[in-house]
């Protein structure tokens, strides 16, 4: 196998050939020299660069070097062309007649599989195949770069799957559990870089692309970084915020705020004039002989919305396990406090509980006040809560944990309980990610649904949709 591959060689057996290196490398990261000089054959058969078969290039460089190749990236792997990929003409209750014409589509539909099985396995290997050792930050800006185009091969944007900027997107039942698969490599990567070393050096820090796992390293280590270090860490945290802050926003603001108050006179303004109804209502005043419509009265749409003060309590579970929502949930509370007559109160807790209400339009602040980690005491931060209720039916209660409580579980759930009676809107979420990843104490989920009150989904769509129904 170690002379390049013949001609004659059918298409079936190179894609193969492909795969089989893809899954060499993927769990031994030694070259087998048959398999990659057959690979090697194949690839420049077939018209594409051989830096296809170099783990240490990266799509972006692929494509910068032949930008034809990014469209055929885009879309890779989504689930359309995956299932045009395993349709498979043979297959067939009346087949048609074989023609010329047949057969020569058919040897270009698997000459095409074979340039897309070399194309997944680039992405695939960048993406999967990681090492061991020490990371540097062009390491980690290139495993990012490069699961962005992995996360477009499967018809997502960057930073979806990885459940960072964006929102999720459905990979069809695909790849089931991708995203926190992603996530999970992308925190390996960032633990096993010198981070405190690279955010001291201004040049390398530039390089760090903010995500959800290296925020959450940022975080944790805040306390032990300054000087320069703490000036890079804290740009970092502020464009992640800015950039999911920009997402979250844009989904908020998908809906009108409030139904049309019709107890308040429209305003006799042009721009509110309904010409169609003026028409309609002055139609008796048609002179056919002058052929002219006189207009007795006009007629204006409503515009004031009724709207009813509310009070939005967000409480967030604070511990190691919970990172992800404390970030989201810090963003999308600024964001519903920046609503008319919404009054946002945040809270959260660990063993204690903190109040940062007075800080809740600045979610980047938030952050630098929290401390990561701790074990969870939910009655604690019940007792900050539940003072902020004045009008329980103007008013929803999300609370955001996994509920794995320090063994105080009942007193907890009797305290939701009893708030949720008064008339409280009451959310509970397991989690709130981009990905939709969530864990809740089974003991809570069961009572939850039995309350009426079913915890959510942890995709962070839902509960942006679930407050804003109450809200507006």
């Amino acid at each position: 196998m170690s002379d390049p591959m013949p001609e004659a060689v059918p298409d079936d057996n190179r894609r193969q050939v492909l795969y089989w290196r893809l899954l060499a490398r993927l769990f031994d990261p030694e070259e087998q020299a048959g398999l990659e000089s057959a690979s090697l054959a194949v690839v420049e058969d077939i018209g594409l660069p051989p830096a296809l078969l170099d783990p240490q290039t990266s799509v972006d460089s692929i494509v910068q070097r032949h930008p034809e190749l990014a469209a055929e990236f885009d879309g890779l792997m989504a689930p359309e062309a995956e299932a045009e990929a395993e349709a498979d003409p043979a297959v067939d209750i009346d087949p048609a007649p074989v023609t010329e014409a047949t057969a020569d589509e058919d040897a270009r539909d698997r000459a095409a599989e074979v340039r897309r099985a070399a194309l997944v396995s680039k992405v695939l290997l960048n993406v999967f195949s990681t090492g061991s050792g020490a990371v540097s930050a062009g390491q980690l800006s290139r495993w990012q770069s490069d699961a962005g185009w992995l996360e477009r091969a499967l018809g997502s944007r960057p930073g979806e799957l990885r459940g960072g900027r964006g929102t999720t997107a459905d990979t069809g039942g695909l790849v089931p559990g991708l995203g926190p698969e992603l996530g999970a490599i992308e925190a390996d990567l960032v633990r096993r870089m010198q981070l405190r070393e690279v955010l001291a050096d201004p040049a390398l820090a530039a390089r760090l692309t903010p995500s959800m796992s290296l925020i959450e390293q940022l975080l944790r280590d805040k306390s032990n970084l300054s000087g320069v270090a703490l000036a890079n860490a804290k740009s970092l945290i502020r464009r992640f915020v800015d950039e999911v802050a920009e997402v979250l926003r844009t989904q908020v603001e998908k809906t009108t705020v409030g139904a049309l108050d019709r107890s308040v006179p429209p305003k006799r303004v042009y721009r509110n004039l309904d010409l169609d109804r003026t028409i309609w209502k002055n139609l008796t005043n048609y002179s056919p002989e002058e052929e002219r419509l006189y207009v007795d009265r006009l007629y204006y749409r409503h515009t004031a919305r009724r709207t009813t003060p509310q009070r939005l309590v967000v409480v967030v579970d604070q511990s190691g396990s919970m990172v992800d929502s404390m970030v989201n949930c810090t963003i999308l509370a600024s964001i519903f406090a920046g609503l008319p007559k919404v009054d946002v109160h945040l809270i959260a807790y660990d063993t204690r509980a903190i109040d940062l209400t007075p800080w809740v339009n600045e979610p980047f602040e938030v952050l630098l006040r929290t401390k990561l980690g701790g074990g969870n005491d939910g009655p604690v931060a019940m007792a900050m809560a539940r003072p902020k209720i004045a009008e329980p039916k103007n008013t929803v209660l999300v609370w955001i944990s996994d509920f794995y409580e320090f063994d105080r579980s009942q007193p907890l759930f009797e305290g939701i309980e009893e708030v949720h009676r008064s008339g409280v809107k009451f959310i509970p979420v397991g989690s709130v990610t981009s990905s939709g990843r969530q864990e809740v104490n089974p003991w809570f989920r069961e009572r939850f649904k039995t309350l009426g009150t079913p915890v959510i989904s942890g995709h962070i769509d839902k509960l942006v949709h679930e407050l804003k129904t109450f809200l507006t």
